[in-house]
């Protein structure tokens, strides 16, 4: 397996350094040609999506797009309107199939998993897997979770003490999900690193679309060769679960995939919500106090904080296997159609503003229907530990950058900052 993390190191770092000389990142061929309006579901100002992304959904919240090759799709920024293309599962297909052929994406480079999967193949997949995202079984992660995050916050004062200021996203809010996904799983945590970087790169559009499918494809060698190490002598993990109680019934790749959606899906997002929702809170003075003193007032605070912040921009695209009316507009069969879910969640009077104390209807951060977020409770429990555990650890915490001066991402699927120094008093 050293060999295969030595080819993904050294294919991040060529990409990334070919990004730096071409002078901070030119997009591909494909990307370039998009037009303004498929790119403005991936923009922000600030934490906020860019104005433009509101007046879209006020004037048209399903809004037809102009694709080169000839492709057909629609952006959807309604709220209710999102929830009908999500929650139509039997109209749309998620399969990766669709994809094939376009751009010169090739029936090899799928990821499998749940995302790029329709029934029966998606409900069987599923059925194996939900077991162990019940409530019942994820408490048990509960003490190991809380002591992830006290490792973390250790590591954390011996870096001030040393450099006097912390990064946040390296050093709490990147460990807490790699530790906890690695745990669930049963990959080795000395790992971690290779996949940080490919899930970031996968989800970074200055990539290129093509950088994508790469990061995807360098991801399912590794794990293909975890599963295989996990076939002979299966784990405790969820894998080696997977292995002893299914066995035949599963293929490595099918394996490799749901491994794959697991640490990228829940080890990119979660981490990007830790940082992000760090900037909230402290710039929230009320929630700030209440998350450090109030044991009930975290409930609320994430998801309120997971509706604001949204950090997975858009969802899995779909593809109408039948013709449908989606908001009074007619979707064709064979159709592309992309929802904003950072637009649909603030779709409504006042939820612009991050406001804990509300009682708003359900978000959509997570998704909605068939292909809702599997391993939404996991997050959940990590971001209800993190958050009082670094109050409470460093009550004095402050920013060591003015808001406004940090770097976001510019074109992500999953929106994230790159770096949150701060500094522990």
């Amino acid at each position: 397996m050293g060999g295969v993390r030595g080819r993904i190191i050294g294919l991040l770092a060529r990409r990334r350094l070919g990004r730096r000389r071409a002078g901070g990142g030119s997009p591909d061929a494909l990307l370039s040609m998009l037009p303004g309006s498929a790119l403005v579901p991936l923009q922000r100002i600030g934490l906020d999506p860019v104005e433009a992304l509101g007046a879209l959904r006020e004037d048209e919240p399903v809004s037809q797009l102009k694709l080169p090759f000839g492709l057909r799709a629609w952006l959807v920024t309604g709220y209710e309107e999102s929830k009908a293309v999500l929650g139509a599962g039997s109209a749309f297909s998620n399969d990766f199939t669709n994809l094939v052929g376009t751009v010169g994406i090739t029936a090899d480079q799928n990821p499998g998993g749940l995302g790029f999967t329709d029934p029966p193949a998606h409900t069987r997949l599923r059925r194996m897997l939900t077991p162990e995202f019940t409530g019942h079984r994820l408490r048990r992660l509960g003490p190991r979770i809380e002591a992830i995050v006290a490792g973390q916050l250790d590591e954390m004062a011996g870096i001030a003490e040393s450099d006097g200021v912390v990064d946040i996203l390296q050093s709490f809010a990147l460990p807490i999900p790699s530790l906890t996904i690695c745990e669930l799983l049963g990959v080795p945590y000395s790992d971690r690193a290779d996949f940080q970087r490919l899930s970031t790169t996968r989800f970074d559009l200055l990539g290129g679309v093509t950088g994508t499918i790469g990061a995807i494809s360098e991801s399912m060698e590794y794990l293909l060769g975890i599963v295989e190490k996990q076939r002979v002598a299966p784990g405790d993990g969820l894998l080696g679960m997977l292995v002893r109680e299914h066995g035949d019934d599963i293929s490595d790749h099918e394996l490799a995939g749901l491994a794959d959606g697991l640490l990228t899906g829940g080890l990119e997002t979660t981490a990007s919500m830790l940082a992000l929702g760090t900037i909230v809170l402290l710039q929230q003075q009320e929630s700030r106090i209440a998350v450090r003193d109030d044991d009930s007032a975290i409930e609320p605070f994430v998801d309120e904080l997971l509706r604001y912040l949204t950090v997975v921009q858009v969802a899995f695209p779909r593809f109408a296997k039948e013709e449908i009316q989606i908001g009074g507009r007619t979707i064709a069969k064979g159709d592309i159609v992309l929802c904003s879910l950072s637009g649909a969640n603030r779709d409504g009077h006042g939820l612009d503003r991050f406001d804990p104390t509300r009682d708003a209807r359900p978000h959509l951060a997570f998704g909605y229907g068939l292909h809702r977020c599997i391993g939404a409770e996991l997050a959940r429990m990590e971001l209800r530990a993190a958050y009082p555990a670094l109050l409470r650890r460093f009550p004095d915490i402050t920013l060591a950058k003015d808001p406004g001066d940090l770097s976001y991402r510019k074109l992500s699927f999953v929106f994230g900052v790159d770096a949150l120094p701060v500094t522990l008093h």
